[in-house]
């Protein structure tokens, strides 16, 4: 079930205002269709907008969907010149939807998600939105998180280390789900990371889940500008270069079967893995040292979170369409990792 009900609305519209926002009538709710992990909607009472994230109601796995942990990311950076949804309010409590649920602020902005919507920019704006992208994230990375309030966010160090047993713990979970000949790749890769686990020299705030569908943009004539950075459940503290690795790591074209669909991040008109993190660098972000580590790293982890996907739509936990094929995007990933090694 993903409709919301009156009594769920209702219910919603007592928690924002006991926070402080008071819907000024009904709310009405819509199932976004983006996401394949959170569910996203969109509240209305005829003047205001909002955004309302919840995990599914069934099929979670342990440490995914944490819509807490995204709205403290916002609420904190929000601080910050860093473009980011303004939060509203964090419902913990489990008994109104089944699940913990939290809103912000509705940010006007275009969301470049498909390569249907990618053509409606021309090159000279992709160009622009590629240099926006690789300024916000080195924006994020220079940000003190100490000073904003961030310091207990997550450990400052062995980030790599943390990443590696959290994903390969996640995969303990999952993998049963597969083949053995998956299982074996998924081990190698897993072994293959403990031997050559990247080591970190910066530590900032780390999103986890950059790319440009997770931004909402503004097109103005030539210029392409960050409207605000969403999808903050896996943001942690930690080193950035993985970050860059990540948003690199989308770029590969199995991501289409995982969102069922030619994803804009896969088209050929986007940078080059080698380009964009040229392009960020030149921002101003962090060096990128031990690269191919950090890439290797981050297709395991896309790896195991396909295998969630795959997890949820065997479970019937899931909404829309294309998530029948994310399983098979994790054997060759998996195998994308190990090639980078």
């Amino acid at each position: 079930m993903s409709e919301l009900t009156p009594t769920e609305l209702a219910g919603i519209t007592a928690v924002m205002a006991r926070a402080g926002t008071v819907p000024v009538g009904p709310l009405r709710g819509r199932l976004l269709t983006a996401g394949r992990s959170n569910l996203t909607y969109r509240l209305d009472d005829d003047q205001t907008s909002w955004v309302m994230r919840t995990p599914p109601r069934a099929g979670r796995t342990p440490s995914a969907h944490d819509v807490a942990r995204e709205f403290r990311a916002i609420q904190a950076v929000g601080r910050t010149a860093v473009p980011v949804p303004p939060a509203v309010v964090l419902h913990e409590d489990e008994e109104l939807l089944g699940a913990p649920f939290a809103i912000s602020g509705f940010v006007d902005g275009r969301t470049i998600q498909t390569q249907e919507q990618l053509a409606d920019l021309d090159d000279t704006q992709v160009a622009s939105a590629i240099d926006a992208l690789s300024a916000a994230l080195a924006a994020l990375h220079a940000v003190d998180h100490v000073a904003i309030g961030l310091e207990r966010f997550g450990r400052p160090d062995a980030y790599a280390a943390r990443q590696h047993k959290r994903w390969s713990g996640q995969w303990e979970i999952l993998g049963d789900g597969f083949s053995p000949e998956v299982g074996k790749l998924a081990t190698a890769l897993s072994t293959a990371l403990a031997d050559r686990l990247p080591v970190q020299a910066e530590t900032g705030i780390v999103h986890g889940d950059y790319r440009l569908d997770n931004t909402l943009v503004r097109v103005e004539g030539p210029s392409v500008s960050i409207a605000a950075i969403v999808d903050w459940e896996l943001s942690t503290i930690g080193d950035p270069v993985a970050d860059v690795a990540n948003m690199c790591v989308y770029r590969d074209p199995t991501f289409d079967l995982i969102v069922g669909e030619p994803a804009a991040w896969t088209s050929d008109r986007m940078p080059s893995v080698e380009d964009l993190a040229t392009s960020y660098e030149k921002a101003g972000g962090v060096p990128l040292r031990d690269f191919d580590e950090h890439l290797a790293l981050a297709y395991f982890k896309l790896a195991v979170i396909a295998a969630g996907i795959d997890h949820r739509y065997r479970a019937g936990a899931t909404h829309g369409e294309g998530f029948d094929t994310s399983g098979d995007a994790v054997p060759l990933l998996l195998q994308s990792g190990l090639d980078r090694l």
